[in-house]
This record gives C-alpha cells, sequence and structure tokens, in this order.
C-alpha cells in the first residue's frame, strides 16, 4: 500500500512528507540555520573560486562574487543575533574568501569595490 499525502498525491516510501520537514526545521535554532547557511556559503564560494582538488573545473570568479556578497550580507545583517563565537571564524572565512578573490582576479577591483567589501571595508592583500 502507498501513502498518500493529504491532497491524495502518492509520496514515494521513505520521503518525508512536509508536515515532517516543517516539525524538523521548527525545532532547529534560529543561530543554527544562520550558520549552516553561511557554511554552505562559504563552501560554495571556495568551490567556484577553484579552492577544491578539481580547482579549474569548477572556477567561476563571476559565480565566487555572488556567493562572497551574500555571505559579507548574511553575516553583516546577522552579527547582532549571533554571538561572537558563532561569528567570528565566519568572518576570518569570509576574509579568507575575499583575500583569495582578490588574488585569483586577472584584474583586482579597488580597495573598498572587492565582494562583500561593502559590508566589511576594504580588503588589502
Amino acid at each position: 500500500m502507498s501513502e498518500t499525502s493529504p491532497a491524495g498525491s502518492a509520496e514515494a516510501p521513505g520521503t518525508p512528507d512536509f508536515d515532517d520537514m516543517t516539525r524538523d526545521i521548527a525545532e532547529v535554532p534560529a543561530v543554527e540555520v544562520i550558520v549552516t547557511v553561511a557554511v554552505n556559503l562559504m563552501s560554495a564560494a571556495a568551490v567556484k573560486l577553484g579552492l577544491t582538488e578539481e580547482g579549474e573545473k569548477y572556477k567561476d570568479l563571476d559565480e565566487a562574487r555572488k556567493l562572497i556578497h551574500a555571505l559579507a550580507g548574511l553575516l553583516d545583517g546577522s552579527a547582532t543575533e549571533i554571538s561572537s563565537f558563532h561569528a567570528a571564524p565566519l568572518r576570518d572565512g569570509l576574509k579568507s574568501l575575499q583575500l583569495a578573490f582578490r588574488e585569483a582576479s586577472l584584474v583586482p577591483d579597488e580597495p573598498g569595490q572587492g565582494p562583500g567589501e561593502k559590508y566589511t571595508g576594504p580588503i588589502y592583500g
């Protein structure tokens, strides 16, 4: 017998339904959600900067710029909501990504114009 959702459509066995997913996310503290999103942005930016084992295969500086900028905005916007215990390593990771971006760019941005520098201030490298 297959399970059906309230709308009547069959769900694949083992697939959580929306209510289960909602309950699961409801139990996660906001700080953990923010940190998880930040780590995902950092990881994606590192891949797009070519900092993984596969390096050049996925390198895309335009995509990296967007991800770094989004990470900086998230960290700036959530600075008062997460403790320095969580924020400090994320800020360090952001700065490392900004420096890696600057080094990877053939024509580096002017200080203060690089990705996320609107939020962090100029990065010199």
